[in-house]
Order: structure tokens, then sequence, then C-alpha cells
């Protein structure tokens, strides 16, 4: 399928075209950026969000995420007391926070930003053979994640890298040439920077400094690597929709070009790029296993609606094995605090159920409520 503004400019939907449009796209294997390379100057009908979605922009507002440096927190007792309790209030109260200081160079995560883009503006056919849904492989190239008729799609791309296939240098060599040794030193200072979150993170919940990583919970499982084309028609549709993460934590480093936001107090606020930060923020599982102390929260990223596209890394850290249980931790829960969730969920189930739900703008977390 050759696509053009022809093709793909279409009316409103029924079950049946809504396929036959979703099958053809990813046909394609071009994703978005094939769409913008095509010269459209209206977006597919696929892409088109309802207007309470894709227009509520919130401005009128003095709320800022949190910033959090980590600066000293290693030769200063009462700093890391401090650190511990910043991290504490906005893990409980936002679930979403930015962190500078924390080890990781400057010029490497801005390499692997462009790096990242030279990856996803490549040719069409330099790509299109690494295009797949198949989430066993451990690094491939696809355009959004729960492709489904039935839900509106995101303006956007991914390559996507497993982490434990990262940590062997003889897998090196199946990473895309062009963003191969950026996404590997990258990579390495993330895994020295997840041992001291996955400490502050336990202190943080009343727990010993290693208690989240003899879980074995703290892993870092994929690299998702975003890109967000430039689009014709941004008012209609999201670059990522409503949605709250799965695993423990999510760290993301984002480039200049703004558009990430945070559901706070039912108002959207901006996650602002900060030169050097990475932007944390809480996962499901997190929730579920702190009882509730601390909040997954629902995030989004509008289409770009500046001159260049938006280019993001996210890191996800998570249990290796979909087989491994999880539920409220005993610590944390008591007659005055009760367990909120089930016990003994397994980390494969959850995946299951929230790759089937999609992008609805509904968590995922709800289902797995006891019943009161």
């Amino acid at each position: 399928m050759k696509l053009t503004s022809k093709s793909i400019e279409m009316e409103a939907l029924d079950h049946g075209e809504a396929e036959k449009m979703v099958k053809e796209f990813d046909e394609t294997k071009a994703g978005v950026k094939g769409i913008v390379d095509s010269g459209v100057t209206k977006i597919p009908r696929m892409f088109v969000h309802p207007p309470e979605e894709s227009h509520q922009i919130n401005k009128d507002h003095d709320l800022r995420v949190p910033t959090i440096d980590l600066r000293g927190l290693d030769q200063n007792t009462e700093r890391r007391k401090q650190v511990i309790s910043e991290i504490s209030k906005a893990a409980g109260a936002w679930g979403f926070f930015q962190i500078v200081n924390h080890g990781v160079p400057l010029d490497v995560m801005e390499e692997v930003l462009k790096s990242v883009r030279r990856f996803h503006e490549q040719p069409h056919e330099a790509k299109a053979d690494g295009y797949s849904r198949d989430y066993t492989k451990k690094v491939i190239y696809f355009s959004n994640g729960a492709l489904k008729a039935s839900t509106p799609a995101d303006w956007r791309d991914t390559l996507s890298c497993n982490c434990q296939f990262l940590e062997d240098e003889s897998n090196f060599q199946s990473l895309p040439q062009v963003c191969r040794c950026e996404i590997v030193e990258y990579y390495k200072h993330l895994s020295k920077l997840q041992e001291k979150l996955s400490e502050l993170l336990s202190e943080a919940l009343g727990l010993s400094s290693d208690y989240l990583s003899s879980l074995g919970c703290f892993k870092s499982s994929t690299l998702s690597c975003q890109y967000y084309p430039v689009c014709p028609e941004p008012h209609l549709t999201l670059g990522a929709s409503k949605h709250s993460d799965i695993p423990f934590l999510t760290l993301l480093v984002q480039d200049n070009s703004g558009g990430l936001q945070v559901l706070h107090q039912n108002v959207w606020v901006d996650v602002p790029p900060l030169l050097g930060a990475l932007v944390a923020n809480i996962g499901d599982m997190m929730q579920i296993t702190s009882n509730d102390k601390f909040k997954s929260v629902e995030h989004r990223v509008l289409a770009t609606r500046v001159a260049q596209p938006r280019t993001s890394v996210a890191c996800f850290f998570s249990f290796e094995d979909k087989l491994t249980p999880f539920g409220p931790l005993k610590e944390l829960v008591s007659e005055i605090n009760p367990p909120i969730y089930r016990d003994n969920i397994k980390f494969g189930e959850y995946i299951a159920y929230y790759m089937q739900k999609g992008h609805d703008g509904n968590s995922a977390i709800p289902h797995f409520r006891l019943v009161k």
C-alpha cells in the first residue's frame, strides 16, 4: 500500500473500515513518519481523537512538577534525609518529578536523543526489516504498541530495546548502527543510577535501602526510544494518549520540544524540558506494592506543535520474569492500613490486562483492587 493523501483522508469510519485502515497502515511498515513523508496536510481518520481528549489544555494554574537535586546525598547524612523526604512527598502527591545532578552526563543524554532521531529519520527502506509486533524480540521498531481499530492511534513511532539484551556485549551488533554506540553508552550510565534510585525509593517507603532490589523488582527492562513527527493537524490528535505506566518506575530523557503533561488535581500540567534533567514517574506496580503510598498518575504527550519532531527515551524498571507475583508489601499494611489490592498478582497477568485494555483513558489499577 502506498500512502497518499487520498488513501488516508477519510470520514468517520465504521468498525470494518477502521480495521481495514489499521491493517493497511501497519502493512506499510513506515509508521507515522511515513505518513508525514507522503506530504499529507490532513491526518488519517484513525489518528483523530475525541475533542474532549485532544483539546483539553489547562494553562490557568500555578502548579509545577517537583524538581529534586541529588547532589551531595552520598556525602551528607542530613542531605540524604532531605532528598528522601522530597522523593516521598513527590511520589505520594504527584507521582512525577524531575531529577538533576543524577550522574548521567549531559553529553550522553544529548547524543542518545540525536541518535534516536537519526534512526527514525532514515529512509523507510532502512527501517522496514525491523518493523514488527512480535514483542518477544529483543530489538523492534513499530508504531503504536497497542494498535487497535477500536481506539484512536497515537502520532508516534518507537524503537524498543530489551535491557537484558543490552547487558551482553555480544548482542550489540543487533542494534541499529545509527544509534548503537549512543544507546549502549546511555544504558551503561542508567545502570549505575538504577541502584541509587532503588535505594532512595526503598527508604522513601520507610524500608531498608536494599529492600526493592532484594525483591528483584527494580531491574531495567526496556528502553523505549520514541519519535513524535511534526503533525499537520496537532489539535486533532495526541502524541501519546492519556495513560499510566506499568512498571515500578520510568526514567525519561526528553528533548527541548515539550509536550509531556501530567494529570494533577484534575489539571493537565506541563513537564517542561529542563537541561540535564531526567523525568521520573511512578508506575502502576509501585502504587500497588506501596498500597497507595506512592501514586501512579496518568500522563500524555501532545502532538508536536513546533517546527521539529519530539524525541525521548524512556527506561522502564520492573521484574524480569512475567511469572513473578506482587502485591501490597506486608511491611506497609496493618489493621489501620489494610491491603487495597490483591496479593500474588502475576506480572504477566498485569501486562496482559493492560495490553488488552489498551490506552482507553482508564487506569488498569482498579481491576486489581480487592472487592469491598
